[in-house]
C-alpha cells in the first residue's frame, strides 16, 4: 500500500539541493548558519534519501538544523520528540477507539452489528508522526526530525528499523504503507547511552561541535540585532572558555544567545564583570556550575573600571 499520488518518485536530489554550497547558501537565507561538514551531510542525506544521524553536546544546533532544512525547502517539518517509554502508539499510529465505538453503537441502534473487519479500516486510523511522514502528499518530502533518539527506549529503535530501511509502516489490519516520496529523516542524540549498531547502519551519519567563537559571533549577531559589536565578541569568547569547565551543562548557542539578548536589554556594551554576575542565570543552569563559572570569573572577564562604568550609565 502507498501514497494517492500518481507516478514514480522523483529521482534523487530533485527539487531539493544542487550541491553542499548550495545547502550553506539556503539555510543562510532562513537565518541558520552551518558549516561545510554539516552542509555536506544534509546534501548527502538529501540525495541519497537516507536518514541523517546527528549527535553533538545538548545545544550545539542539532535540532534547530532540521527546523532550518524544513524552513528552507518550503516543506512540512513533522517532530517526534523522544522520551523514556515512548511507544508505538504515540510515534506510529493508533485506532480513534471513540470513533470506533461511535460506529458501533450507531450501528446497533439500527438493529445491525458491526464485523470486527468493519472497525479497522483507514476510517478510524490516526496518524502519527512516523505514518503521517509516510503518507505526505505534498510535492516536496517532509523533513521528519526524530528528537533524542538516546532518550528512547531499546525497544523503540527497533520499531523504527523498518520505517528507516524502507520508508515503510505495517499496519496489520490494513497492510504496509509506503512513502511515494520518502521523508528527509534527521534523528538527533545526545549520546546519553549508546545507540544500537543496526539503527546506526541504517543512517548516514554527522558530529555537531560547539561552533568556533568566530562563527559563534555571527550566530548572535545575527540573533540579537541590538547588540554591540564589542559585546558580541567578548560574549562568544567568553562562552567558548566557560564551556571548558568542568560544567555540569556546558552553555549552548541557546544560552548564549538569551544572555547576550539579557546583556543587550540591561544596556550593557562591553562584557565586565559585573554585568556577567547579574546575569549569569542566563548560562548557568545549576547552583554547581553557577558557582564554577563564578569562581573562574577573575580569569575569565575583567573587573568594570571606574571610569567606564560611569560612561556606560551615562
Amino acid at each position: 500500500m502507498s501514497g494517492d499520488l500518481d507516478g514514480p518518485p522523483p529521482p534523487p536530489g530533485d527539487g531539493l539541493f544542487t550541491h553542499a554550497d548550495d545547502v550553506r547558501a539556503r539555510l543562510d537565507t532562513v537565518g541558520h548558519l552551518v558549516d561545510d561538514g554539516t552542509a555536506t551531510a544534509l546534501y548527502l542525506a538529501c540525495v541519497l534519501r537516507r536518514p541523517l544521524l546527528i549527535e553533538g553536546e545538548p545545544g550545539v544546533g542539532k535540532t534547530s538544523t532540521a527546523k532550518a532544512l524544513a524552513q528552507a525547502l518550503g516543506t512540512p517539518l513533522i517532530r517526534l520528540q523522544c522520551y523514556e517509554g515512548l511507544t508505538a502508539a504515540e510515534a506510529l499510529y493508533e485506532w480513534n477507539y471513540q470513533r470506533q465505538l461511535l460506529a458501533i453503537r450507531l450501528t446497533e441502534a439500527r438493529g445491525r452489528q458491526l464485523a470486527d473487519a468493519d472497525l479497522f479500516t483507514a476510517e478510524f486510523l490516526q496518524d502519527r508522526p512516523l505514518l503521517r511522514a509516510v503518507r505526505h502528499e505534498g510535492p516536496l518530502p517532509p523533513v521528519l526530525l526524530i528528537d533524542e533518539i538516546d532518550r528512547a527506549d531499546d525497544e523503540f529503535e527497533a520499531l523504527l528499523l523498518e520505517f528507516l530501511g524502507e520508508a515503510a509502516i505495517t499496519v496489520p489490519e490494513l497492510g504496509t504503507f509506503t512513502a511515494v516520496r520518502p521523508p528527509l529523516v534527521v534523528l538527533t542524540s545526545n549520546r546519553s547511552r549508546e545507540l544500537h549498531d543496526a539503527l546506526r547502519r541504517r543512517c548516514l551519519y554527522h558530529w555537531i561541535d560547539f561552533p568556533a567563537p568566530e562563527r559563534a559571533a555571527e550566530i548572535l549577531r545575527r540573533s540579537v540585532p541590538g547588540a554591540a559589536a564589542p559585546l558580541i565578541g567578548s560574549a562568544a569568547q567568553f562562552v567558548g572558555r566557560v564551556r571548558e569547565l568542568d560544567l555540569d551543562k556546558a552553555p549552548g548557542m541557546a544560552e548564549a544567545i538569551d544572555w547576550v539578548a539579557a546583556l543587550t536589554a540591561l544596556g550593557v556594551t562591553r562584557l565586565v564583570r559585573e554585568d556577567v554576575l547579574r546575569t549569569l542565570s542566563t548560562i548557568a543552569k545549576s547552583p554547581d556550575d553557577r558557582v564554577a563559572v563564578s569562581g573562574a570569573l577573575d580569569a575569565l572577564v575583567p573587573a568594570a573600571a571606574p571610569a567606564s562604568e560611569e560612561a556606560r550609565k551615562s
